[in-house]
């Protein structure tokens, strides 16, 4: 592990697979460590011939936390209204510091492949940075288009109710947490609860920040509608989603292809707003179709 200073905050990132493989610069989702991207996952990428870049966001992880408690209620209000929201920093900063990882490396472009709040940040990214995207996936993520279809009560709960403080009692945490990973998981797909709980437990230990997760959705509200922006993105686009999202409808996957020119969709059965073992080959071949598409292009 490594962290550089980046746009004047520290960025913890990690590095994986040969020198002179392809760059893959991945982007996690709302509150969730780089680690969410887990070794059996992004060996698969390794394998397929990338150099695998994962980082902390800024507010998780060991990457730098900001102060500040901006509630939904506050952002919704303030957009209404017609005002500039306040809050610590915004989806676009979020994309500047993925981009930022990518000048610390030396490297000028990069395949990009985000999940959920990580795949808004890369629709910024492959917008607002053309010449530093060689391809984008987008897993399970959205336009921000206010007229798509909600997510179900349950997986909204999952986002905006405290499971607890591991640091008092781990355990009745741990059991809330499994309960949340259930609701938004894919039902098509083992899950395992003691695999899972593990997971849990280490990204615990590794950090725990529950406001970061609020100063995060807040960034995510505040940056609204996005898909006039997404008709700028000129690289190969594979969006991978499951049609049995309760957080993020596939509806929202469908609007994002809709919204960029020549993207692809693949709609995985049974799939949830999770990456389950059984699916890691499916998320290796979205990746590795958008880079496909990038030499047909070049």
């Amino acid at each position: 592990m490594a962290n550089a200073k980046i746009n004047g905050i520290t960025i913890e990132y990690e590095v994986h697979g040969a020198d002179d493989g392809e760059p893959l610069l991945l982007i996690m989702g709302l509150g969730a460590q780089m680690t969410r991207w887990p070794p059996g996952l992004y060996e698969k990428f390794v394998a397929r011939g990338f150099r695998v870049i994962r980082f902390d966001n800024r507010d998780v992880g060991l990457s730098q936390k900001f102060t500040g408690a901006p509630t939904v209620e506050s952002v919704i209000t303030a957009r209404m209204q017609g005002q500039k929201p306040d809050i610590p920093y915004t989806l676009d900063d979020m994309a500047a510091d993925a981009v930022g990882v990518l000048d610390h490396l030396g490297i000028q472009r990069a395949h990009v492949a985000g999940a959920s709040m990580g795949g808004m940040i890369g629709q910024l990214v492959a917008a607002d940075y053309p010449d530093r995207v060689l391809s984008f996936t987008a897993v399970f993520t959205s336009t921000g288009n206010p007229s798509l279809p909600p997510a179900k009560p349950e997986a909204m709960a999952v986002l905006t109710t405290r499971a607890g403080d591991p640091n008092k009692d781990m355990e009745a945490y741990l059991d809330q947490m499994i309960i949340n990973a259930r609701t938004i998981g894919s039902p098509g797909y083992p899950f395992d609860p003691k695999i899972i709980r593990e997971r849990l437990r280490a990204d615990a230990l590794r950090c725990y920040e529950p406001q970061g997760v609020a100063r995060q959705l807040a960034a995510v509200i505040a940056n609204g509608d996005r898909r006039a922006k997404l008709t700028k993105i000129k690289a190969p686009v594979v969006v991978l989603h499951g049609d049995a999202d309760p957080l993020v409808p596939v509806e929202g996957g469908k609007d994002l292809v809709a919204s960029i020119p020549g993207a692809e969709l693949r709609i995985i059965p049974g799939m949830g707003h999770d990456l389950p073992p059984a699916l890691y080959d499916a998320v290796a071949d979205a990746i590795s179709r958008a880079a496909e598409r990038a030499k047909i292009t070049a």
